[in-house]
């Protein structure tokens, strides 16, 4: 036997009859702290401070490119040495 219940009512009626608590302003007060926050650290996302971060590191990350391909090109002379 298989028994199907329909209930239609919104999630604030569900909740309430449930007795569950209404999180709706502390939502609304979590939002609102996030955003004073997010409006904050705004000005470390404009383009310039991007792009002065990004390129700060650029140097040394480009460091570590030809010791790389320094040593794939010794290995390839290697093995072209030994296969003659």
């Amino acid at each position: 036997m298989k028994v199907t219940i329909d209930i239609d009512c919104t999630p604030a009626e569900a909740r309430q009859f449930l007795g569950l608590p209404d999180l709706q302003p502390l939502q609304e007060a979590w939002v609102r702290e996030i955003e004073k926050k997010m409006m904050a650290s705004l000005d470390q996302f404009s383009p310039e401070s991007l792009a002065r971060s990004w390129l700060s590191g650029a140097q040394a990350g480009a460091d570590w490119i030809p010791a790389v391909f320094g040593a794939f090109m010794r290995e390839r002379g290697e093995d072209k040495g030994k296969k003659s």
